[in-house]
């Protein structure tokens, strides 16, 4: 596991698995929204996000957090993890809007509500976005490992594992 990837629908929690993630592995996380927006709520151009996309991407070890579909193929091509948190829609608003108001280190503005757009995003996730990558999912199963959770007791378990995997000391281990 030196380089994942870590999808799923808005306010399902990924930034937060991610960071759990980096803390346990050492491995340096990137978040796609601090690559994608800038701090005025504007955007940098697509020509921009794919280098800034292929230059992580060609580092030996990294977690990258977020969906953006449009380079979501060319991530699969170069990672050797994926963990898609593949949650019920009440859970990701509940989510998204439970973060509305704090700051946060994996978006460069604190959110000051859960605008409507967005929120038609998050209900429509499960039908224009996951069905595109569960396909990309099974073109690229060969060669790496893939976890989908559904539900975030299963990731928090995953997770709590992996520690306990990772910890020397740990009367689990042998």
């Amino acid at each position: 596991m030196l380089k994942s990837i870590v999808i799923g629908s808005p306010g399902a929690g990924k930034s937060t698995f991610a960071r759990t993630l980096k803390d346990c592995t050492g491995i340096p996380l990137y978040y796609l929204d601090m690559v994608w927006h800038r701090p005025d709520r504007t955007n940098v151009s697509r020509e921009v996000f794919d280098a800034a996309v292929r230059k992580i991407i060609a580092r030996e070890r990294w977690i990258v957090d977020g969906n953006y579909q449009r380079s979501l193929e060319m991530r699969l091509q170069a990672c050797d993890t994926v963990f898609l948190l593949d949650y019920p829609r009440s859970v990701c608003l509940a989510g998204a809007q439970a973060r509305v108001g704090k700051k946060r280190e994996d978006l460069p503005w604190v959110e000051t509500g859960l605008d409507e757009e967005f929120r038609r995003w998050i209900l429509d996730f499960p039908r224009e976005q996951l069905p595109r990558i569960y396909e990309l999912l099974g073109k690229y199963r060969e060669g790496r490992e893939i976890f989908v959770f559904k539900s975030r007791g299963e990731a928090d378990a995953y997770l709590r594992e992996l520690q306990m995997d990772l910890q020397p000391d740990s009367p689990q281990r042998g």
